[in-house]
Order: structure tokens, then C-alpha cells, then sequence
């Protein structure tokens, strides 16, 4: 049964130019030319020189790690290499012209110490500026930085160790306890709306905001690459006004609560390729802050590349939202595969008129989805209805393209749920696809300039 509801239509004027597709993919080759890379010297500073000791949980390689890094960037940089071995730790900070290289059969084995991850550092938390526990992994205005190797970033968390905090009995929390939703997280939103300066925003252990595995804070011409990433706190990678970003080769698992793969904000120019997500939530997350605070930066995300990489479970594939204040433009998917039932979307925009916020020219092409349980296509400008905020700053969506899209079961083929008042969806264009097991068809509402070419649901071609 296919149900596609009736749209409100009005006038609505984009500010993408007319191109073929042929243009929009040229585009996303020059970005990847546009994106500088890491280049570092050659000397090599073995953590053992520096006093680091494997195997021994009951100590802490931080001091001797973070004093490798210091000589390697007063040296003028080059390569930290972690040997094969378990190295138990505390958080790092990298510095500039430091490739952090981890040995295969190497492992960063992260200290549930939670004593370990104070004072506060500068970071944003939700798309909201504040300071919290030091992420496991952290960089602030640094340049030419990388994390390489074949071994593992493991940040130990799980249900008797961060995860709790979240607040949710199905991850250790129980009545008693604190929790994120109890504590920090109700007096950050709080800071956000009322505009508090974010220096007096600051959140120790009573806050319960869980670090994430790695942030990089207003850095430029970062390199991640061949990597096992597990058992995040929180979000695992978060890039915040960094430019120039790769992500290649890495593997990422980690299936606690809000634990997203990776989530680049008020970025530009980032490429994303090789690598395999299996997360408690979205895959791939773009954002550009949370209501006041994004509109308060005002910097966008945008020029992003996503190819051939694989996603497993999560909430949604590629996501953009949905703190998404500071708007985005010039998405690139290509060559992926996602496959599990409790993958919900693979292609998901979600915003609301609290966030605000401009996206467009999203595009997605030759990707292979066996089972995902929700859409293959979901926007949604009405997420979080209940969130109390100032709705005032209407999102629009313009200018989404998907052409070779296959999929084999899933609720709905395309999901558009717009906004009651006005349309603020538009110029959706879907080519060339075909999705299978498909229970309700599609649904469509707030949207016009719906283009549905050559495409089946069920094995019957839908026209709107």
C-alpha cells in the first residue's frame, strides 16, 4: 500500500544554482582536491623512553604518553609510537605536528577512573558550548595532527562504567543514582537558552555529561586512519571547527547510548571513506550547534564526502541534525552498504523550527541497504516537538538528491514530515531506485518539488 499524503504548497525560492548532476559530483571532486593533508617529519618518540610500562592496569602510561607528545612537538613534530602491548591510561592531549601511531596488537586501554578526566577542558556537548570532563582524546587548536595505526582505542565504557549516566536502566542506571538527564544536561540547556557566558558553564562528575572517545576542538588538518575505535562514552569522534579532516580505514563499535561513529561540527572540507560503523546511535552525525549557540557562531558545516563505507547497526546511516543551528550545505554519499535491523534510517535530515538552520544540496549515490527498520529516506523538520526553546527560526531543507538506491526491507521507502505552517521541503529528487519489503510505501507531507523518477516500491513504480 502506498500512501502519500497531500502537501501545502507555496512559493518557495532556492538559492541553489541549477546544475546537472554531472556539476554536483565535479563539485565534490574539487573538495577532495581543496583538503589539505598531514605531512609530518620522520623522527619517532617510543613511549618506553619515556617510561610507559605494559600490561600493568594498575598503572597509568598518561604522564609518560603525554611527555612523548611534548618532546615530539617541541621537536618540531614527527611520529608517538605506541608499541604492541596494552597500555592502560588516563586522557591524552595531542599537540601540534604529533601522529599519535599505535603498533598492530597495540592497545590505548582508557582508565574508568573518572578522577582522571578532571579539570573540565572547552568542548561542545550536544552542539552547546561549555566545559566538561576531558574527552579521552582531545586537541584544541591544534594543527597537523593524526591518530594512525593498526591497533585500538578502547574507552572501556560499558554499563557499569559511563554509560549509566545516561539515565537509562537498560545501561546500568538504577533509582539513586545521578544521571545526565537529572543534573547537567537540564542545567546546560538551560545555560543555552538564557545565553549564560560559556565560561561560567563549566561540569565536573556531578554533571554526568559523558565525555567523548575523541574531540578536537578548532583544530585544522587532522588524520585518523586505519584505527579501532570501541566502547565510547559518548560520541566516539567529534571534530568541532575542524577543517580539513580525514577519517580512513577505521573501524568503529560501540553500542552504548548516544554512542555516534562520527560527528564533524561547523566543519569544512572533510573526507570519510573505508570505514565500518556499528554504533548505539547515528553512524555518521553532521551538525553545526544547538539553537543560540549555533546561530551564535553562525559556521556551517559543509563540503563533506562519505564513500564507500559500511554501516551496521544505529539510528541512522548519514545523518545531518540534529543540532543543525548553523546550517550545511554540499553532502556527497557514495558507494556504501548498510545492512541491519537495527539500522532505523540511511538517510536522515531532522530539524525543527528550535534549531533553525539552512540545508542543502545533499546528494547520495550507489548505495546498497539490505534491512533497515524505519526509511531509506527520512526528513523530519518537526523532531523533538516537546523541547521547550524559542521556535522562531524555521529550517528549510532544499535540494536532496538519491539516484541508485537499493534497499530490501524497510517500513517506509520515504519518509517527509514538513513543518504544519509552511513548505520549507524542497526540490527532492529520487532516480534510479528501488526499495523492496517496504510495509507502508511512502508518506509526504510539508514538501513540494517531489521528483520521483524511476523509482519502485515493491517492484511498482510510484508517481506523485
Amino acid at each position: 500500500m502506498i500512501h502519500i499524503f497531500p502537501c501545502i504548497v507555496i512559493f518557495l525560492v532556492t538559492v541553489l544554482p541549477s546544475c546537472t548532476d554531472g556539476d554536483r559530483w565535479k563539485m565534490a571532486t574539487e573538495i577532495e582536491k581543496s583538503i589539505l593533508r598531514t605531512s609530518f617529519p620522520a623522527d619517532t618518540f617510543n613511549i618506553l623512553k619515556f617510561g610507559a610500562v605494559p600490561g600493568d592496569t594498575s598503572f597509568l602510561n598518561t604522564a609518560a604518553i603525554e611527555a612523548a607528545i611534548l618532546s615530539c612537538n617541541s621537536s618540531g613534530g614527527g611520529v608517538v609510537s605506541v608499541p604492541a602491548g596494552t597500555w592502560h591510561t588516563g586522557p591524552i592531549t595531542l599537540l601540534s605536528n604529533v601522529n599519535l601511531h599505535l603498533a598492530e596488537n597495540a592497545t590505548l586501554l582508557f582508565t574508568t577512573d573518572y578522577q582522571q578526566y578532571l579539570p573540565p577542558v572547552l568542548t561542545r556537548w550536544e552542539g552547546m558550548d561549555c566545559y566538561n570532563i576531558h574527552p579521552l582524546i582531545y586537541a584544541t587548536d591544534a594543527t597537523n595532527i593524526a591518530l594512525t595505526g593498526k591497533g585500538v582505542i578502547d574507552g572501556q565504557a560499558s554499563n557499569e562504567d559511563w554509560w549509566w549516566m545516561n539515565g537509562n536502566p537498560d545501561y546500568g542506571w538504577s533509582e539513586g543514582m545521578n544521571n545526565q538527564k537529572l543534573s547537567g544536561r537540564k542545567q546546560l540547556l538551560a545555560f543555552e537558552q538564557n545565553q549564560t557566558p560559556v565560561e561560567e558553564r563549566r561540569f565536573g562528575l556531578e554533571g554526568a555529561l559523558r565525555p567523548q572517545l575523541v574531540n578536537f576542538n578548532n583544530c585544522n588538518t587532522v588524520l585518523i586512519e586505519d584505527l579501532t575505535l570501541k566502547n565510547s562514552p559518548f560520541w566516539v569522534i567529534h571534530p568541532v571547527r575542524t577543517d580539513n579532516f580525514i577519517l580512513r580505514g577505521v573501524t568503529i563499535i560501540s553500542a552504548g547510548p548516544n554512542s555516534d561513529g562520527c560527528d564533524p561540527e561547523s566543519c569544512n572540507g572533510v573526507l570519510i571513506e573505508n570505514c565500518y560503523f556499528d554504533t548505539g546511535d547515528d553512524c555518521i552525525a553532521i551538525k553545526s550547534g544547538r539553537n543560540n549557540d549555533g546561530r551564535r557562531w553562525s559556521i556551517p558545516s559543509q563540503n563533506i564526502i562519505v564513500r564507500n563505507c559500511r554501516m551496521a547497526d544505529g539510528h541512522g546511516g548519514v545523518v545531518i541534525g540534529s543540532e543543525i543551528s548553523g546550517g550545511f550545505s554540499n553532502l556527497f554519499v557514495e558507494d556504501c552498504e548498510m545492512d541491519s535491523p537495527e539500522l532505523l534510517r540511511v538517510i536522515r535530515i531532522k530539524t525543527s523550527d528550535c534549531r533553525g538552520g539552512v540545508v542543502e544540496n545533499v546528494n547520495v549515490r550507489n548505495v546498497k541497504v539490505g534491512k533497515c527498520s524505519e526509511a531509506v529516506l527520512k526528513i523530519n523538520l518537526m523532531y523533538e516537538p516537546g523541547e521547550e526553546c524559542d521556535r522562531s527560526f524555521p529550517p528549510f531543507v532544499r535540494g536532496v538528491t538519491l539516484e541508485n538506491v537499493t534497499s530490501e526491507e524497510s517500513h517506509y521507502g520515504i519518509c517527509i514530515i514538513g513543518l504544519d505552517e509552511s513548505v520549507n521541503v524542497s526540490g527532492i529528487t529520487l532516480r534510479n531506485c528501488s526499495f523492496n519489503g517496504v510495509q507502508e510505501g511512502t508518506s509526504i507531507t510539508g514538501a513540494e518539488d517531489v521528483k520521483l523518477q524511476k523509482v519502485f516500491i515493491n517492484g511498482e513504480k510510484i508517481k506523485l
